[in-house]
């Protein structure tokens, strides 16, 4: 039995101890002690515990501001490091290595594992690993129940077993690609939501003859401020069909909007606002900021608002807050998935802004991956050396599949990215434009490149009460989608291994860079640098490999680089030859 038969049927002695980098306080320095990872007993699991082998560890950029806050980080709430340690480390693969009494007729010894690591506890708290939870830079630890039985039912297992033939560091990828794949999944809620609080604001002499479809029979509290006498009827007949609380409040000013509030529980904003011919971008503006987490907010008329809104684009990609509109009358048909897209339009052009980083060049791929996806994918990004790896990596993926890739680094052109989409376009606009640069001012410029019924999607996150200039006038007028997805779910992470195991998407490209279990720290500082283009990969029980790009593995290793593919692409193979290369077990 060869060296890798030997590490993938966990045939190796199990050893005594642990190599861990438990993270001790903020920044990169405090990332295990002293510079170096910390010896630790390998425990016994419990009855509810599987003891696992660590197999690969993607570096993620997510984990940034983790590493600036510490303690401080929402996902700790205030835990003092210097005591209870966490562990980075939330793109996994795993491999069982004991299994406790109570979940025998569950896992079993050499099942490979991935985990999904946006986890709740049973008050619906959220507790991630790899943040809450410490995570997989450590050779071996435990998992129990607050993984395999966590959520409010406390019966949801958040790890996935892994079958077939993917490899460890494509395994770990699922998860970052599982946050691509939901950018790209409907996240709206439908539908007014059942038992919540609906504002609907208007002008009472409003001449449109509105109707409810569909939701009308959906909240519990209705609060009416101006609306039209042909709503107030519907939502006083309403009322005496069902017990329903209404709440008038007429003839507010902008400054006094913010009052409303005290009208939803516990001031949390309003599940669902609809606001009645729009006119006035600033009032917009004002009741925006009214919207609970995943509320949304439905704008319903014929006329241009007149100026951009200042849009809390933190609250489109972490809480979720959805802008829907029509034209009228129905205040119903802005719900549904008829009118709310969310995939790439097919056929169309693409843009993909701070494309040369991790998370750009799993988006760009996607869409060239994508059967029914967009016909010309522009990648724009200011960074000429990812670029350059980016085009050399998919200039051939897109003539695979018959489809345009467009590379443009607007430093260097002599004309702008507005000019490039006009000219790409005839002057439409793009049909998507996906942003991964964490920046209002990029968000706002990108929203500019849409044509009227365009879709903008808000990958990177910025901080919540981050606001950029947008037209929403374009969602009620023209169907434009302004989304934002964080994180992702159980079901996405399935998804990318059913992709993955079908041969439609290779995680295995997303890999720029591997190494060891030592040189985890240095593979933290070189993600914060941007040192490489796409992923860092740490293979745990890999202890004397270095911190690697894969141009520079093939140079040293040559029998390595022979397994890679064209450009240097990650491979299976390849990852066989690194672990027979460099285990020592």
């Amino acid at each position: 039995m060869g060296s890798f038969e030997r590490y993938r049927s966990l045939t190796a002695p199990l050893p005594a101890q642990t190599w861990a980098w438990n993270m001790v306080g903020a920044g990169v320095e405090n990332i295990g002690r002293g510079g170096k990872p910390e010896l630790e007993p390998v425990p016994t699991p419990g009855p509810n515990q599987l003891l696992v082998r660590v197999d690969a560890v993607g570096m993620c950029f997510s984990d940034v501001k983790l590493i600036k806050q510490g303690g401080q980080h929402p996902k700790l709430y205030n835990r003092d490091l210097s005591l209870y340690p966490t562990r980075l480390g939330h793109e996994v693969a795993m491999t069982v290595v004991q299994v406790g009494a109570a979940l025998q007729d569950r896992f079993y010894p050499a099942q490979r594992l991935v985990l999904q690591p946006d986890i709740y506890d049973a008050q619906g708290r959220s507790t991630a690993y790899g943040y809450t939870i410490p995570g997989g830079l450590i050779q071996f630890h435990l998992v129990g129940p607050e993984v395999l039985a966590a959520g409010p039912d406390q019966q949801t297992c958040y790890v996935l077993p892994l079958e077939g033939d993917l490899g460890y560091a494509a395994a770990a990828l699922t998860e970052p690609w599982a946050c691509v794949e939901a950018a790209y999944t409907q996240r709206r809620r439908l539908e007014i939501l059942k038992g919540g609080s609906l504002w609907i604001w208007g002008h009472p002499d409003d001449p449109t003859p509105y109707i409810f479809s569909a939701g009308l029979e959906n909240p519990a509290r209705i609060v009416l401020s101006d609306v039209p006498p042909a709503v107030e009827a519907l939502v006083r007949a309403e009322a005496r069909r069902r017990p329903v609380e209404i709440i008038e409040r007429n003839g507010l000013t902008v400054e006094a909007l913010a009052d409303l509030r005290a009208l939803t529980d516990g001031g949390a904003g309003f599940d669902d606002i609809i606001v009645l011919d729009p006119r006035s971008a600033e009032g917009v503006s004002a009741a925006a900021r009214l919207i609970a987490r995943r509320g949304t907010f439905n704008l319903v008329g014929q006329t241009p608002l007149d100026g951009l809104c200042q849009v809390d684009v933190g609250r489109i990609h972490y809480d979720y807050t959805a802008y829907l509109g029509n034209r009228g009358p129905d205040i119903a048909a802005s719900y549904g998935k008829a009118r709310n897209r969310c995939e790439l339009r097919t056929g169309g052009t693409a843009v993909f802004v701070g494309a040369g980083g991790p998370m750009g060049q799993m988006h760009v791929q996607r869409a060239l991956e994508l059967p029914e996806g967009p016909a010309v994918v522009v990648a724009t990004d200011v960074n000429a050396g990812r670029l350059a790896i980016l085009e050399a990596q998919f200039a051939p993926l897109a003539a695979q599949h018959g489809k345009t890739l467009v590379i443009f680094n607007p430093n260097a052109a002599e004309k702008s990215l507005a000019e490039l989409v006009r000219e790409l376009t005839g002057g439409q606009g793009a049909d998507d434009v996906v942003v991964s640069v964490p920046a209002a001012a990029v968000m706002a410029d990108a929203a500019t490149l849409l044509k009227a019924d365009g879709m903008l999607v808000f990958f990177a996150g910025v901080p919540n009460g981050t606001y950029a200039p947008l037209d929403l006038s374009l969602i009620y007028l023209h169907n434009a989608q302004f989304t934002g997805t964080s994180g992702s779910t159980l079901a996405d992470q399935q998804l990318v291994i059913n992709k993955a195991l079908a041969g439609k998407l290779s995680p295995n490209r997303s890999v720029a860079a591997v190494g060891g279990l030592n040189v985890a720290a240095e593979g933290a500082r070189a993600m914060m640098e941007g040192r490489f283009a796409g992923k860092i990969v740490i293979y745990p029980q890999l202890i004397g490999l270095p911190l690697l790009g894969l141009a520079e593995l093939a140079e040293q290793y040559p029998d390595i680089g022979a397994a890679m593919g064209p450009g240097h692409v990650w491979t299976n193979e390849a990852e066989r030859r690194l672990i027979e290369t460099f285990w020592q077990g």
